[in-house]
C-alpha cells in the first residue's frame, strides 16, 4: 500500500492539514499510521464528512428566526446581532465599544456621555442589524447578485459616503480600489467576475466548509463596492453556512491580523485561513453549547 502525507492528503482533498491531522488522530481515515510524529495515510484513502455538519439541519436556523420574530432578549440570536456587527465593524475601524453596540441594539438610542461618537459608526451598526435580519430572514435563498447588492444598500445607506457623487450605494464601485496594498479587480470588469464567482459556487453539488471560505477569498479579491466589502463579504459567510448546514462562525477582532494573512496568503497556505475560520467556529460550538443548540 502507498502512503501520503499529512500535506499532500490536505492538497487533495481542498483541506486545512490540522483537518486532516484531526481526521488521523480521531481514526476516521481508515489505514492511517503514526510513525513517530508523523501521519502516513493510505493514497487511495477516502475524504471523510467533515463533523461539523448539524444533525438537524434547521436547528439553529430555526432558533434564530424564532427568536427575532419574538424580539428575544439574552439568546443566541442577540448574542449573534451585537457580536457579528461589533466585531465585524471593528475590523474596519469602527471605534464603538462592544457595550455602545449592545446599547443600540437593545435600546435603539444613543447614550454616551462625555464622549465624541463617530456618527458614520453608529449608522452602520444600527444597518447591520438589519443586515443580518436579512442573512437570517433569506438565509435559505440561492446566493445571488441582488442579495449581495442589498446588502451593500442597507448597510450603507444614510452614511457620509452615501452622499458623494462617487460612491454608488448598493450598486459596483465606479473607481479602482486596493486592499491591503493589492490590486482589486477594476471597475468595469467587477459584474462580469462577480457572475463567473456566483455561477461557479452555485453550481457546486454541495458546499463545504472551504468552498465557503474560497469563496469568500475570491469575493474579498474583486473587491465589487467602494468600501463595505469585509463585511457585506463575512456577513455572507454567514448566512452560507446556515444554509449549508454548517456552524457559522465570527471572525474576532482579535483574530483580525490572521484573518488578513490568511486572505493574502491564500494561494501559497490555505491553512492560514482555514484555520483562523475553524478556530473561530469552535468559539461559536462554545456558545450553543452555552445555549444547549444541537449542531
Amino acid at each position: 500500500m502507498e502512503y501520503r502525507s499529512v500535506a499532500q492528503m490536505a492538497e487533495k482533498w481542498g483541506l486545512s492539514e490540522r483537518s486532516v491531522r484531526n481526521y488521523c488522530a480521531h481514526g476516521r481515515i481508515k489505514d492511517s499510521k503514526l510513525i513517530g510524529k508523523i501521519w502516513h495515510i493510505p493514497e487511495n484513502a477516502q475524504k471523510p464528512e467533515r463533523a461539523n455538519k448539524k444533525k438537524d439541519s434547521l436547528t439553529l436556523l430555526r432558533i434564530l428566526r424564532e427568536q427575532k420574530a419574538a424580539k428575544m432578549t439574552g439568546g443566541i440570536y442577540h448574542k449573534v446581532q451585537i457580536d457579528l456587527t461589533y466585531n465585524s465593524n471593528h475590523i474596519e475601524g469602527s471605534r464603538l465599544t462592544h457595550d455602545q453596540t449592545r446599547y443600540i441594539f437593545e435600546t435603539n438610542t444613543i447614550g454616551f456621555e462625555n464622549e465624541a461618537v463617530n456618527v458614520d459608526d453608529v449608522i452602520e451598526t444600527s444597518n447591520h442589524f438589519r443586515c443580518i435580519d436579512m442573512v437570517i430572514d433569506q438565509a435559505s435563498a440561492t446566493l445571488s447578485e441582488k442579495f449581495i447588492k442589498e446588502l451593500h444598500f442597507v448597510l450603507k445607506t444614510g452614511t457620509s459616503d452615501s452622499r458623494k457623487d462617487w460612491f454608488a450605494v448598493g450598486e459596483y464601485k465606479k473607481l479602482p480600489n486596493e486592499v491591503g496594498g493589492n490590486d482589486t479587480t477594476l471597475p468595469e470588469d467587477v459584474a462580469d467576475e462577480i457572475r463567473k464567482l456566483l455561477t461557479s459556487y452555485n453550481n457546486l453539488s454541495s458546499k463545504t466548509f472551504e468552498d465557503i471560505v474560497a469563496f469568500h477569498v475570491a469575493f474579498e479579491r474583486i473587491h465589487p463596492f467602494q468600501d463595505g466589502n469585509g463585511r457585506v463579504g463575512r456577513l455572507i459567510l454567514f448566512k452560507e453556512c446556515l444554509k449549508h448546514n454548517l456552524v457559522p462562525f465570527i471572525i474576532e477582532d482579535n483574530l483580525k491580523l490572521f484573518y488578513y494573512r490568511g486572505l493574502k496568503e491564500w494561494d501559497s497556505e490555505k491553512s492560514f485561513l482555514m484555520d483562523t475560520c475553524l478556530t473561530a467556529q469552535d468559539r461559536f460550538k462554545e456558545h450553543l453549547d452555552y445555549f444547549r443548540i444541537v449542531y
